[in-house]
């Protein structure tokens, strides 16, 4: 049954469908709905909710909680995911899964409150120190949010990793109808690793992401990035509209491309054929869909709530093959279609100049 909710409690409930049996967390706007809704509803569930003192504080209970088996959630927002990165570091390093959610807001520095993607390389490029990636999901709706929350306690067990869904401050702060399901949950044998305190075959399971002998760090890495590739391989997500006859793609993830949508069905008013590459996944990034763009299309537009990050990983995925533009906002500030639209139709004027030069 859809029922009206708004993001920042629809992820909640996901989580706790999904299994997620403790929350650990540290108020800062706009994200603050999830701490309460798992205040209010972990205990019921049977499981365990502490607001710690901070969120360095927090990532740690999580690595915690994580390597006992347990299903593990912490949110927060730009700055305090900042604060965050050492402890997911470590539960890269240590093969611990567990969700992270960011509601992710302006910057850099404290900033502001409102919606931003200034945190697309954080997320995307580890955040933290050494050689490490963690898979990001970037919802456009609040069901396709509730959704990813619970694919990311999936893929978390999955592969052993913390997995992040990264929504910008308007997913978690706005509401629509949402149907959230309780997913069959295949649980991982965590036995094999988990540290129980129990002996298992006569060896207790040690959680450890300290090497001081060069040899166990390098091969630690290397197991790490044969999950990576896995991942590459396997849980890359998007959404495309391009076809034969478009002029102009447009790259855009989060609620910005329900935007872009919107100035595309503008442009196809005007003649202007337009289409949409969506990255649900940000890493991996979703490169295949860039390899074939229609030799009709003339340029490629990236629309993002920040000065350009989406860019760098849509410039490596066109290979030089298309012109790339960029059309972004900040500091809280959301571009509307008809802005969208101007510019794409200056872009194609610009190209289309360029060309005749030649």
């Amino acid at each position: 049954m859809r029922v009206l909710m708004k993001g920042n409690e629809a992820i909640s409930e996901a989580a706790l469908c999904a299994g997620c049996r403790a929350y650990f967390g540290y108020p800062i706007t706009p994200q603050n709905e999830i701490s309460e809704y798992m205040s209010l509803n972990m205990i019921k569930a049977g499981g365990v909710f502490v607001q710690s003192e901070s969120e360095i504080a927090a990532i740690n209970m999580v690595y915690g909680a994580a390597a006992c088996g347990v299903r593990a959630l912490t949110s927060s927002s730009s700055p305090g995911i900042a604060l965050m990165q050492e402890g997911i570091t470590y539960l890269a390093a240590a093969k611990l899964p567990s969700v992270i959610v960011n509601i992710s807001r302006g910057g850099p520095g404290l900033g502001g409150i409102l919606p931003s993607q200034g945190d697309y390389f954080q997320a995307t490029r580890g955040g933290g120190n050494g050689d490490y990636y963690v898979p990001v999901y970037a919802p456009c709706s609040i069901q396709e949010a509730a959704d990813l929350v619970q694919k990311a306690f999936q893929i978390a067990f999955k592969y052993r990793t913390p997995v992040m869904v990264m929504a910008d401050g308007m997913l978690g702060q706005m509401m629509e109808p949402v149907e959230i399901n309780e997913p069959k949950i295949e649980y991982a044998d965590t036995e094999k690793w988990a540290a129980s305190g129990n002996l298992i075959r006569g060896k207790r399971n040690v959680i450890n992401s300290l090497y001081l002998d060069p040899e166990p760090l390098e091969k630690n890495n290397i197991e790490l990035f044969k999950i990576y590739d896995e991942i590459t391989k396997n849980e890359k997500m998007y959404e495309s509209t391009v076809s034969e006859g478009d002029e102009i793609v447009f790259v855009s993830y989060g609620t910005p491309s329900r935007i872009v949508k919107n100035a595309i069905l503008d442009l196809k008013k005007e003649g202007i054929r337009a289409s949409i590459i969506r990255p649900i996944t940000l890493w991996p990034f979703p490169d295949e869909p860039f390899f074939n763009i229609p030799k009709s299309v003339k340029a490629v537009l990236c629309c993002e709530l920040s000065m350009g990050q989406l860019i760098q990983d849509v410039k490596l995925s066109v290979l030089g093959k298309l012109p790339v533009y960029h059309y972004g906002r900040v500091g809280g500030m959301i571009f509307e279609p008809e802005e969208i639209v101007l510019f794409a139709k200056k872009v194609l004027k610009e190209v289309s100049h360029e060309q005749y030069c030649l």
